[in-house]
């Protein structure tokens, strides 16, 4: 959604990562919101509020407990801090959860929010239960940078970045649902739960396994934002969440991949989706600006990848146009050439209104995986979720205003006129 207070983002240019400034929208009571902020963070609003030094130092670390592996967002409940101190918290600060504007609960389990930030804007997030997991899609922007033809979130406008209290929000907001906080803190589950049929979580379990930086955006053109929420959720005094655990996925922004490994060090998930530069560059419009041959050696030369973590390849399956035999021994060639520890997510392509391509039939995925296996190439196929609710892989899309075929394509070509 779009406000009169909150203009679209004009398409960035050149200059990687491409630089999206998110001015902190003030609240009208005047106060600030802890959430996103580090311990070091919390402690200079203290300071700046009036706490001394010492005082702040103090209050930091019991706040950053509250915040983050208590997941309490009421001050009087911080029973470690005096009445009065408490109090005064109270009057200048806040702990902040993204609004739910919506709430919906797939036939298989799949659960999506539409999330709305103070400023108005729109994004979603989507919980997949398993039955060994939990995984949560975060989304990183408003809108996308980029144009990728198949992908529904690719044919709206960037409007900003998320902050990262707006990104470690979504997992704040998904362990509320699940009651997955430590006992005695069971916040909002039923604010979010608007299905009686939805599946009740146990506050005593660990749903919430896993996270992918999956959803709306492209992470790296929001770097920044992403590691310093990356790194409250894996802060081993607050949310606690191996980094194993986490996965952020690119469409090859081959410039940020090293430093995504030295600064964030989670695993990397490349959407490729294409083994050819004339598909590619239609699937995958980024591909002009850095191709397949030189994403796969970032790929290789990606330090944290290894046979224990190896790196995933996303890869659409859309009929007629990346999912022959051919296409499959060329993705078999490539990986080896490059000798990466890899794996292949084949995923049916998830249709959404106005797109042109089709789910290749289930018989051409089987003999494409089968082709990849064969090459000693782990290759499963992903099991569609949440399609009932546009919850799938390449749907999410936070506004529901339609576009014409003429509209998509002119914005398709304004996003890569300015991405070069």
């Amino acid at each position: 959604m779009q406000t009169a207070a909150s203009p679209l983002m004009p398409i960035p240019g050149h200059i990687d990562p491409v630089p999206v400034p998110r001015a902190v929208t003030p609240r009208e009571d005047g106060r600030t919101d802890l959430m996103g902020l580090s311990r070091s963070q919390i402690k200079d609003t203290l300071e700046e509020a009036g706490l001394d030094a010492k005082a702040a130092k103090l209050r930091s670390k019991q706040l950053f407990h509250w915040l983050y592996h208590r997941g309490e967002t009421d001050f009087d409940a911080m029973t470690d801090l005096a009445k009065p101190m408490r109090g005064w918290m109270a009057e200048r600060f806040v702990v902040g959860r993204p609004q739910v504007m919506e709430a919906q609960v797939s036939s298989d389990g799949t659960r999506k929010w539409l999330l709305r930030s103070d400023d108005g804007q729109d994004y979603e997030m989507v919980f997949i239960p398993d039955a060994d997991r939990g995984t949560l899609c975060v989304s990183s922007q408003v809108g996308c940078t980029l144009n990728c033809s198949f992908c529904h979130t690719g044919t709206m406008r960037l409007v900003r970045n998320l902050t990262p209290g707006e990104i470690v929000g979504q997992v704040m907001l998904a362990r509320d649902a699940l009651g997955e906080w430590p006992k005695g803190n069971m916040a909002a589950v039923n604010d979010v739960d608007e299905d009686e049929d939805a599946p009740q979580y146990s506050p005593d379990g660990r749903m919430l396994t896993n996270i992918v930086m999956m959803g709306m955006g492209e992470p790296l053109y929001n770097f920044d934002h992403v590691r310093d929420a990356l790194k409250l959720v894996m802060d081993g005094d607050g949310l606690a969440l191996s980094k194993r655990r986490i996965t952020l996925s690119t469409s090859g922004v081959v410039p940020m991949m090293a430093r995504a490994a030295e600064e964030i060090g989670v695993n990397l998930a490349v959407s490729l989706h294409a083994v050819t530069k004339e598909v590619r560059d239609e699937l995958v419009p980024l591909n002009r600006k850095y191709g397949i041959e030189e994403l796969l050696q970032a790929c290789a030369d990606y330090p944290k990848a290894n046979n224990a973590r190896r790196i995933t390849f996303e890869y659409v399956m859309i009929r007629d146009k990346n999912d022959s035999d051919a296409d499959a021994h060329e993705l078999v060639r490539l990986i080896r050439k490059y000798k990466l520890p890899a794996k292949v997510n084949l995923i049916p392509f998830n249709p959404w209104p106005g797109t042109d391509y089709e789910c290749s039939t289930p018989e051409r995925v089987r003999a494409f995986s089968s082709i990849v296996f064969e090459g000693g190439i782990s290759a499963p196929v992903r099991t569609p979720r949440g399609r009932d609710i546009m919850a799938a892989c390449g749907q999410l899309k936070s506004a529901s205003e339609k576009k014409s075929k003429a509209e998509m394509k002119r914005l398709a070509e304004e996003k890569q006129a300015a991405l070069g």
